[in-house]
């Protein structure tokens, strides 16, 4: 047997008692430059993802399994089995984080198989492992900060009412990538989309966070999206619970809705911190869309001198009314020639 997703009923197979010490194992990916699975050791039912290779195509990554960030609960070693060989575990050491895990474990999975031979596959799981660690660290015991709760809400509300409504379920939760890190928060065949949210009465300007996000090479048009909200304690609001539950209802598709909740964990919406989001409540009161396109002020890496990057500016929402984008539009842009 061998999977590519990972839930509850691959782990409650592999836990399964075992009248010896050991493990139970699945295998991931059969295709991929190293051997992938999924398994739980007996007695003590521990769950580990497991990349198992040469030791020559391990040698690079020794090091740098070292330097990886600590977040407590899940771990990262990489071993000998033999003179020969080295395996790379990654290991739930709380299961308070079980629901964490499930989503990491797919994303470190199919990052490494994706690789194009075994010492890059163990690197890339190592930096994806990094990425989710830092995530685990920064996200605080009271939660996302209030921008990113902001933000997050928005990109669901854009998700929620625009996406779902003119794609199938799983089109549209594969176009939710900002979570993954890309340089917009949706990307579709024909558009990507960049999402800004502002709670200021009268927003006269937009923080863009790098010369990427407006940046339009690889994708035939791009769009910014920017939401007005109300935001207060109580009233007749939604939270972002609510907005979250909203959509998980939207999404009858039990593969879709199993993404989905995998993406929000790497947005930092994890399952222990929930209480945290009953409150601040929002209201929309303006979203709109512009065209980002030649004459649109923006920042792309083309323009940069060389040796500077990693810049964040403002644009100015005066002056766009030309690129304006109706919502009509939007929709048959991101429908597609069928939409």
């Amino acid at each position: 047997m061998t999977v590519t997703d990972v839930t509850e009923d691959e782990w409650q197979e592999l836990e399964s008692p075992q009248d010896t010490p050991g493990r139970s194992s699945i295998r991931m990916y059969p295709d991929s430059p190293l051997d992938i699975f999924l398994s739980v050791s007996h007695p003590d039912r521990q769950r580990m993802l497991v990349f198992r290779t040469d030791a020559r195509s391990a040698d690079p990554v020794v090091r740098s399994v070292g330097r990886l960030p600590r977040a407590a609960g899940i771990e990262m070693n990489l071993s000998a089995v033999s003179r020969l060989e080295y395996e790379l575990q990654v290991i739930l050491t709380e299961n308070a984080l079980r629901e964490v895990f499930n989503p990491l474990v797919a994303d470190v999975a199919a990052t490494a198989q994706a690789a194009s031979g075994a010492a890059d596959a163990l690197a890339a799981a190592v930096s994806r492992f990094g990425r989710w660690q830092d995530l685990l660290r920064a996200v605080s015991t009271d939660g996302l900060s209030a921008e990113a709760r902001r933000g997050l809400y928005g990109e669901l509300l854009l998700l929620g009412d625009t996406l779902i409504a003119e794609l199938s379920q799983s089109e549209a939760v594969d176009a939710w990538t900002g979570p993954t890190g890309t340089n917009q928060d949706f990307q579709l065949p024909d558009v990507a989309i960049e999402t800004k949210v502002s709670t200021a009465k009268r927003p006269r300007n937009i923080r863009i966070a790098s010369e990427r996000q407006l940046d339009s090479t690889g994708t035939p048009a791009l769009l910014l999206a920017f939401a007005q909200l109300d935001e207060r304690r109580g009233g007749s609001g939604e939270s972002l619970n609510r907005r979250v539950d909203r959509i998980r209802q939207q999404l009858t598709n039990p593969a879709a809705r199993a993404r989905f909740d995998g993406l929000l964990i790497q947005a930092g919406y994890l399952p222990a911190h929930r209480d945290c989001y009953d409150e601040p409540r929002y209201t929309v009161r303006d979203l709109r869309f512009w065209h980002v396109r030649d004459g649109f002020p923006r920042l792309t890496e083309s323009d940069l001198p060389e040796g500077v990057g990693d810049c964040s500016y403002q644009v100015s929402t005066s002056g766009l009314d030309a690129f304006r984008a109706q919502i009509d539009e939007v929709r048959e842009m991101i429908g597609g020639p069928n939409g």
